[in-house]
């Protein structure tokens, strides 16, 4: 069962207008931070991302489907979507049959480096040009504000990294 807050925050960034992949964005930050406290593990990054992404979808959010997902992804997707749908309590056995099995994996899947080599191998699939028009629009969205600070945090990296 997903947190208030994370429910929270998906609505607030929905209420923005923001892609429902930020909105998602917010489960798989929680299921990140579960696995790192040691609330269950993950086999894998992937793993993690997954199960947020699931969350995510049977919270209502519609977060979009990989056109190169395989066909039992793209299945569960369905299935994830269908159940935001119904009202029914999901099995206690189920549940916990599937804790317990998440218990024994390990914890790494949600470290910083874990996370960081996934952004990466996930922006290299990515075209350049992809990369540059994302870049693009981020920043023309940032607002003057977030301007300001993401060039003072810059500086400070540069000056950081010159000595």
């Amino acid at each position: 069962m997903p947190e208030q807050r994370t429910r929270r925050a998906a609505a607030k960034d929905k209420k923005e207008g923001k892609s429902p992949g930020t909105q998602a964005g917010e489960y798989v930050r929680e299921e990140s931070e579960h696995v790192r406290e040691g609330k269950h593990g993950a086999r894998s990054t992937k793993q993690a991302i997954a199960i947020g992404l699931s969350k995510a979808r049977r919270a209502g959010i519609k977060a979009p489907i990989s056109k190169s997902a395989s066909k039992s992804t793209k299945k569960k997707a369905a299935q994830d979507e269908a159940a935001s749908h119904r009202r029914k309590q999901p099995s206690r056995k189920r549940s916990a049959a599937t804790k317990h099995v998440l218990e024994k994996e390990g914890h790494e899947a949600a470290s910083s480096s874990a996370l960081s080599s996934n952004a990466k191998k996930a922006a290299a699939k990515r075209t350049p040009k992809s990369r540059s028009a994302a870049a693009k629009k981020a920043a023309r969205t940032k607002g003057s504000a977030g301007r300001s600070a993401a060039a003072k945090k810059a500086a400070r990296t540069r000056a950081r990294n010159a000595s």
